[in-house]
C-alpha cells in the first residue's frame, strides 16, 4: 500500500492536471445544462464534490510540484548550481508555504520553487473546503426537503 501512494504522489504532477480539467469540463456542462434548464438552482451534492475533486487535484499537483522543484538527487551544490548561484550554499526548506532556497554565505536567498505554487495551493485548499462544506449542506438540504 506504501508503494501505491509513493506512486500517486510521485506521478501527481502529470495526473493532477488532467483530473482538474475533466472536472472543469463536467462543471461547465453542467452550467450550461442548467442555464438551458430555467435559470439559477442551489448546487446538488453531485456539482460540489466536483469542485472538490477539481480544486484538491489542482492543490496536491501543484504541492507535489513544488515540493519536488527543489529535489536533486546528487546534493544541494547541484540545486544550486542549476539556478546559477555564486559561493557557498545551504539549501532551506519549508513545507507549508513550500519553499527551498539555496542561501549564500551572505544571506542572500534565491527561491527553487515556483511563485505561482503556493497560490494555487492555498486556492486549491479553499476551494476543496468550500465544496466539501457546500456538498454536505446540499446533503442536509436534500435529505430534509424529503421528510
Amino acid at each position: 500500500m506504501a508503494k501505491l501512494l509513493v506512486l500517486i504522489l510521485a506521478f501527481a504532477p502529470l495526473w493532477a492536471p488532467c483530473v482538474s480539467v475533466i472536472a472543469a469540463v463536467a462543471l461547465a456542462l453542467r452550467a450550461y445544462q442548467r442555464i438551458l434548464g430555467g435559470g439559477w438552482q442551489l448546487p446538488r451534492v453531485s456539482t460540489c464534490a466536483l469542485v472538490a475533486v477539481m480544486a484538491g487535484a489542482a492543490a496536491l499537483g501543484a504541492y507535489v510540484w513544488g515540493v519536488t522543484s527543489g529535489f536533486y538527487l546528487l546534493d544541494p551544490e547541484q540545486m544550486c548550481a542549476a539556478r546559477r548561484v555564486q559561493g557557498d550554499h545551504v539549501v532551506t526548506r519549508g513545507t507549508l508555504p513550500v519553499s527551498a532556497q539555496c542561501v549564500t554565505s551572505d544571506g542572500v536567498g534565491t527561491e527553487l520553487v515556483p511563485v505561482w505554487v503556493n497560490p494555487v495551493i492555498f486556492l486549491g485548499l479553499a476551494l476543496f473546503v468550500f465544496g466539501f462544506v457546500m456538498g454536505i449542506l446540499a446533503g442536509v438540504r436534500r435529505r430534509r426537503g424529503r421528510r
